[in-house]
């Protein structure tokens, strides 16, 4: 098979859902030996295209062709004897089993067919792991890695099946920059082997990067197929969105009020017996948004989950108003007006089952009650008014927030949050695995309730982001604070240094005013 020759295509790919057509008499082309890069806001049909050609779902209309033939998915498993992989953004795996045991479940390594070669499987994975560049022991247990290496394990779970065919979606958005660079070898090395790749991200300058050809879709319809060569971000944005655009919002200027927030000599021990936070302070005024940079594993996360009381073990103070909170479970620090948007949305922010409705009220039941009777009518009116506020596009409040794309059960996840009528909010990398439509949304309401007086604390490894948003910065690395910068003060070189300082550095532990 020559370098980009086509190995799979859809034509006239039609997927309708009720109420909803999620992709419209697509055509679409994968070139092997390549990167396919696929691109488009939260809804405009991707991940549905990517699930046809996985197997996950079945086209409505249309058909699918490998290697000049048709071809019918009726699930998974028939995907994968034909070569394909697929790397979900919502990871699929089970947290209570090992690392080796996920990259081989389903298709287990055996002895006689009968017994599971565990050994084999371990070695196997050892192999993977060093492939990717990962000190990941094979008999960890998925629940106890960070969500970056959970991702390096999914992407290792399609490796171990030699797929000639890998759909990576959004393989980047919970890695550090080092992981990111280990990942485009890897990636680089499969297209040597002939591979075809399909990888879909809201990163514009990292699909210009890696990508060999490029397909845009917009409501289900393809908007632009062409080679990479030539291609800019404005040619992306303007076929994704119609139009130019920027993913920040413009500045809205306000004063700060008093200090509303302070977290003083927070440290939390961590694996291994040193400090995944180690002795960090920091204040936050009213109206002020305070950008927290730095890499997976710098503790930004774990000192987030400090502040919101997910670590009864954690020692230091934290004061909301000048009075210091005696709450040591989350539920109490939310009753004192803190509330956290968390990383990991699937697990941590939304119950899936349940409808956006009873998702967006779960945190401020109380708001609804009434001697022990809920007001369904003020649920439902409040619902209302937040949808359209948060502007999240729903057909109805009760369908099953699963049904939403990832950009709008992002903004359900808000909505929750700001239900409880925090004075504080708490957002681990609130952009991640959003379309640069949604994320613009998410930043204009994050500047709008900053001006209503709202503080809010941001964790972002995204160096844009931080400087386009933030009102201060601080940067960690190994768990400390290891450098504080106004907006005006902060660029990319300066971030990126203070992010790599290591454990011997002294750590600056108060921020500029």
């Amino acid at each position: 098979m020559s370098a980009h020759e086509i190995g799979l295509s859809i034509r006239g790919g039609t997927k309708v859902y009720p109420g909803t057509i999620a992709l419209k008499a697509a055509d679409f082309d994968l070139h092997m030996g390549a990167v396919n890069v696929l691109v488009g806001e939260n809804g405009a049909g991707k991940s549905t295209m990517m699930k046809v050609i996985a197997g996950v779902e079945q086209l409505t209309q249309g058909k699918i062709i490998i290697d000049d033939q048709e071809v019918t998915f009726r699930n998974t498993d028939e995907a994968v004897r034909h070569g394909i992989g697929i790397v979900f953004q919502e990871l699929n795996l089970f947290p209570n089993m090992t690392v080796a045991e996920n990259i081989f479940i389903a298709r287990e390594k055996t002895r006689g067919g009968i017994d599971i070669d565990k050994a084999t499987q371990r070695s196997r994975t050892r192999a993977l792991m060093a492939q990717l560049e990962q000190d990941i022991d094979p008999d960890d247990l998925v629940g106890d890695l960070r969500v970056g290496q959970q991702q390096i394990v999914e992407i290792a779970k399609s490796l171990a099946h030699d797929a000639r065919i890998l759909i990576l979606d959004e393989p980047t958005s919970a890695l550090s920059a080092a992981e990111v660079d280990i990942l485009f070898r890897v990636i680089a090395d499969l297209k040597k082997r002939g591979v075809g790749l399909v990888y879909i991200s809201h990163r514009l300058e990292e699909l210009i990067k890696i990508g060999d050809y490029i397909t845009v879709l917009r409501d289900g319809v393809i908007t632009g197929a062409r080679s990479m060569d030539g291609v800019d971000v404005d040619w992306i944005v303007r076929n994704m969105i119609g139009e130019s655009g920027k993913d920040f919002p413009k500045e809205i200027h306000h004063p700060f009020g008093d200090e509303v927030f302070r977290a003083s000599h927070i440290s939390l021990p961590g694996p291994g017996g040193g400090l995944a936070v180690n002795d960090v302070s920091l204040s936050l005024r009213k109206g002020e948004i305070l950008g927290v940079y730095g890499l997976m594993g710098a503790g930004r996360s774990e000192f987030l989950e400090c502040v919101i009381g997910r670590h009864g073990h954690a020692t230091g103070t934290v004061s909301i108003d000048g009075q210091p909170l005696g709450e040591k479970s989350v539920a109490g620090r939310i009753r004192r007006g803190l509330a956290l948007i968390p990383e990991d949305r699937k697990n941590d922010g939304l119950v899936q089952i349940l409808s956006i409705r009873e998702n967006m009220t779960m945190s401020s039941l109380a708001r609804f009650t009434k001697a022990f009777h809920l007001s369904l009518r003020l649920e439902k009116k409040t619902v209302a008014d937040f949808v359209k506020r948060m502007t999240i596009k729903i057909a109805s409040p009760e369908h099953e927030v699963s049904s939403l794309s990832g950009g709008n059960q992002q903004k359900v996840v808000i909505a929750k949050a700001l239900m409880t009528d925090p004075k504080v909010l708490l957002m681990d990398e609130p952009s991640r695995g959003i379309d640069i439509g949604a994320k613009a949304e998410v930043f204009r309401v994050m500047r709008q309730l900053a001006a209503d007086g709202l503080g809010i604390i941001f964790v972002t490894s995204d160096l844009d982001e931080v400087i386009s948003l933030s009102d201060r910065i601080l940067v960690m690395s190994n768990g400390r604070i290891t450098g504080a910068f106004t907006q005006q003060e902060a660029t990319n070189a300066k971030l990126v240094e203070a992010s790599a300082i290591g454990h011997k550095k002294e750590q600056t532990t108060e921020e500029p005013a």
